[in-house]
Parts: structure tokens; sequence; C-alpha cells
């Protein structure tokens, strides 16, 4: 066994430095949404009352319930921070450690590159170890940086520790399995979706319930850990072995054949092929987010209880004077960030794509690099459309429902859903500027986000002043429902990103490929 880890500890130092703005851009965003969460909590129900009456709403609330769980301790903050953050943080130190995993095991291999590192002094398991290893440190950087700004902002000590541990616990177990769900599939999207769902067959099996377990605040569960440490450890061990009885390159499961004759008739059916699950993904996922969120507004005044600052946050961050309606403009507002997200991430395909080698080919056809490049920034466009369209509808559906006015709130919660479209244009110009004009710096595009993220949720908290709050696409986007529909900050928006769109097309087709 120490043979085939041979060189793990040279690929872990490698694979830190290709990590070293993902890992810590990952850290700071967690870790400043635990403590900016702590602390608003701590000022906006800052009597027990106000706490008591939130908890009591949140537990009436089915559709709360289901997003968060149910509120452990309501007597005290950190109580509500952990009911708050806990289940988001864990699933998403998760996905961070499954996307950790497969960058340094599936994806160099589907690459070509681990096979040119095997030809070296290099053990059959240590790059596995390697991507495992760095995945934890990754996950203990994370709860440990939580832990710290929960106690800077005057959360306790051991129940802050117990929150950190709680993160730690998903990213733990999601490293096993992303480990076994990288030997199944030859394909790193196909491992990456095995490794997403495998966790939810049982209630007790998921990390993220043993996150909920641990109890954070409220009577600490500490033998939890050890039972995740415990299950982690059986997982990666089938990972480890499974990996010994498989070729390289290869899966244990058989490719799927494909069809006897071509199908795909230009660059728009290849990139169709290439985004489709992860458009259809999103898709899915935020029609049924947007039914959650429209069964929760309808119970938000209960939720918000007497807390005046609460509901002026709110209103300040909705634009709304009705409080049902800041909190819908400001969850369209959160979602239209989220979707972002998927807009970087589907015009970093083409750098994906390009540095996979695999665009050469494409382009050495009669295929120009501006329609290349077109076909996927396409379902950038449109497919931000689809994914808030659907939360716009599920949204607007439950809430029209709930209230008995399907007629109008439906299209009122869909236009606020759609408003947030151009802001979401402008992250993919960014993204696209970055890839034209310096593709070794495409993960800055990430980082814009994370800024716009910040800017959005804690600019009205901490105040700040208006010019910084304007940097961000998403403070100019209409807050509705509510608020009247002002067409030329879409209009701007829209402009912005047909400009950086150009600009980014421009300095592609003047650079070398590659």
């Amino acid at each position: 066994m120490t043979q085939a880890l041979l060189g793990a500890g040279e690929l872990v130092k490698l694979d830190l430095r290709r990590d070293r703005i993902m890992i810590p851009v990952w850290v700071y965003a967690l870790t400043a949404t635990a403590a900016s969460t702590a602390y608003s909590f701590r000022h906006l129900y800052d009597t027990p009352q106000s706490r008591l009456e939130f908890a009591t709403a949140v537990a009436n609330n089915a559709s709360t319930r289901a997003m968060y769980g149910p509120v452990h301790d309501p007597s005290t903050i950190g109580g509500l921070t952990a009911w708050r953050l806990v289940t988001i943080g864990a699933t998403l130190v998760g996905v961070m450690s499954v996307l950790v995993v497969m960058r340094h095991t599936r994806a160099d291999e589907e690459a070509g590159r681990l096979e040119l590192i095997s030809a070296g002094v290099v053990g059959r398991h240590a790059a596995l170890a390697a991507g495992v290893l760095v995945a934890l440190i990754a996950s203990l950087a994370v709860g440990l940086g939580a832990a710290i700004g929960l106690i800077a902002v005057g959360m306790p000590t051991v129940g802050s520790l117990a929150f950190g541990l709680s993160w730690c616990t998903a990213g733990l177990f999601f490293a096993a399995v992303a480990a076994v769900a990288a030997q199944l599939s030859e394909s790193a999207r196909t491992a990456n979706a095995i490794a997403d769902v495998g966790p939810s067959w049982l209630s007790w099996a998921s990390p993220i319930g043993w996150a909920q377990q641990l109890r954070p605040f409220a009577g600490e569960r500490w033998w939890v850990f050890g039972v995740a440490v415990g299950a982690a450890a059986l997982i990666g061990w089938g990972g480890f072995a499974l990996a010994g009885r498989r070729d390289l390159g290869a899966g244990l499961l058989p490719p799927r054949p494909g069809p006897a004759r071509g199908e795909l008739h230009g660059p728009v059916a290849l990139a169709w092929r290439l985004q489709r699950g992860t458009l259809l993904g999103w898709t899915a996922g935020f029609a049924i987010y947007g039914v959650a969120i429209g069964g929760l507004a309808d119970g938000v005044t209960a939720i918000v209880g007497s807390s005046e600052s609460t509901r002026k946050i709110l209103e300040e961050m909705g634009g709304a004077k009705g409080i049902v309606d800041a909190f819908l403009a400001t969850a369209m507002g959160i979602l239209g960030l989220v979707v972002a997200g998927y807009a970087v991430q589907a015009v970093l395909r083409l750098r994906v794509e390009e540095t996979a080698l695999r665009a050469e080919p494409v382009l050495a056809t009669r295929v120009g690099r501006i329609r290349w490049a077109c076909s996927h920034v396409l379902f950038a466009v449109v497919g931000s459309v689809l994914i808030l369209a659907a939360a716009g509808l599920g949204a607007g559906l439950a809430h029209g429902l709930r209230s008995h006015d399907v007629g109008q709130q439906l299209p009122r919660v869909l236009g606020a859903a759609l408003v947030q479209v151009p802001a979401a244009w402008v992250l993919a110009g960014v993204t696209l500027v970055l890839f034209g004009l310096a593709p070794r710096f495409t993960a800055v595009a990430w980082g814009v986000l994370g800024g716009c993220l910040l800017l959005g949720q804690l600019g009205p908290v901490l105040k700040l002043a208006q010019w910084a709050m304007d940097i961000s696409p998403f403070t100019h986007v209409p807050k509705l429902p509510g608020s009247a529909l002002s067409v030329a900050p879409l209009v701007g928006l829209t402009a912005v990103a047909v400009v950086a769109a150009a600009v980014g097309l421009a300095g592609f087709r003047r650079r070398d490929v590659g």
C-alpha cells in the first residue's frame, strides 16, 4: 500500500497550487456568510421574545422547515444561526469536496494529464489520495474559518467549533463518495452527478442529516462526527479498492454506446450536447426552489414577527412597502445572483474545451471561432432566461394558490424573476471578456460573482455607501414585485452585457488558441 501511495505528498502540493484561488474563495465566502448571518440575527432579534416568535413561526411553516430543518434552540442567536446555515453550508461544502476530488482525479484522467504523471515515480493510488486529502484540507479550512468568524462576532466557542465541524462532516463524507464515483464512470460529468445524488438514499446516510444532528449551540452531539468519520473511512476504502480494479482512463461502468449515425449538425448542437445536463438540472432545481419560496411567502409576516429591524432590511433589499412583496423581491434577487453562477459556468465551458484540447479539432473545420464561442454563449443567455422563468413560474403558482389569486400573482412573481436576467448577462459578459483577453484568469469571474453576492447581502445590513452598492449590476435591477417597473436600467444592463460580449469575442478572435 505504501508503494501505491508513492508521490502523494508532491501531488498534494501540486493540487493545492492549482486550487490556490478556488479554495480561498470558498473559505472566504462561507466564513463571511456564517459571521454575517450571526451578526444579523444578533441585531435583528435582540430579545428572547422576538427570537421565540421567529422560531414559532418557522416551526409552523412547512416550506421553511423543509428548506432549513427544525430550530433546535430558539432562545439563542447561535441556535438561530445554526438553523439558518447548517443545511445550506453543509450542502455547499459537500459540493466543494466533490468538485475538488473530481478535478484532481477523474477530470485529470479524462484530460490525459494523469497518464503523464503516472509515467513518473508515482504510485497507483497517489492521485486519488492527493485529491481526497486536498478536499479534506479545504473542508477543514472552511470549518475552522466559520468557527473563527462566529467566535469573532460573539458566539460561544464550543458551539462555534461544533458549527464548523458540522460543515466539515459533509465535506468529509462527500469527498469519500466522490472517491468512489470517480471510479465508476470514465466521464467527469457523469461521476459528478453520481456523487451528488449518492448520499441521499437514507436520512441517516446523508451527511446533511449528520450535520443537523450535531446540534451546534443546542447540546452538541460530538459522537455524530465519529459516525461520519467511520462511514467516510469505509466508503473511502471502497474507492481505493475499486481504483485498483480498473484500467487508467476507463470506468467500472461501461460507457453507453452512441447513436449509429452522427446527430451533431453544427456547433450549437455540440454545445447543446455538452450543456444540456447542466441546464436541465438547474432548471428543475430552480422550479422546485421557486415552489418553496412561493409557499413561504404568505407566512413571512409571521416569521418576521415583531422585529422592526428585519422588516426594514427586507424592505430596503426588496424595495417594496409590503412585507410579502419585499420578501419575494429579495428572494428573486438572490435567485438572480445564483443564476449568474450558471451563466458564468456556461461561458467558462469555452475555456474547459480549450484547455482539454477539444476546441482545436472543431476549429480546424469550417467552424469559425466566433461561431463556436457564440454557440456556448447562447446557452448562457437563453439558459438564464429559462432557469429564472422556471423559478418565477414555480413561486408565482405556489404563492397564487396559497393566496387564492393565481391570475394576479403568477405574472407579478414571474416578472420579478425575469427582470434579474440582464444582470446575470452582465456577469456572463465579464466572464467572456476574461476568456477573450486574459484566459489564464477566467477564474476571477467567480470572484466577481462573489463580490456581487456580498454587496447584495451585506450592503443593506452594513449600510455601505451607494457608490459601492452600485458596483453590482443587481443593484440596478427594479425591485419587483411591489415597485414600479423601470425599463431604462434593464436596457442599460443589457447594453453593458452586449458590449462586454463583443469585447470578449474580439479578443478571442485575435489571440492564440490554448
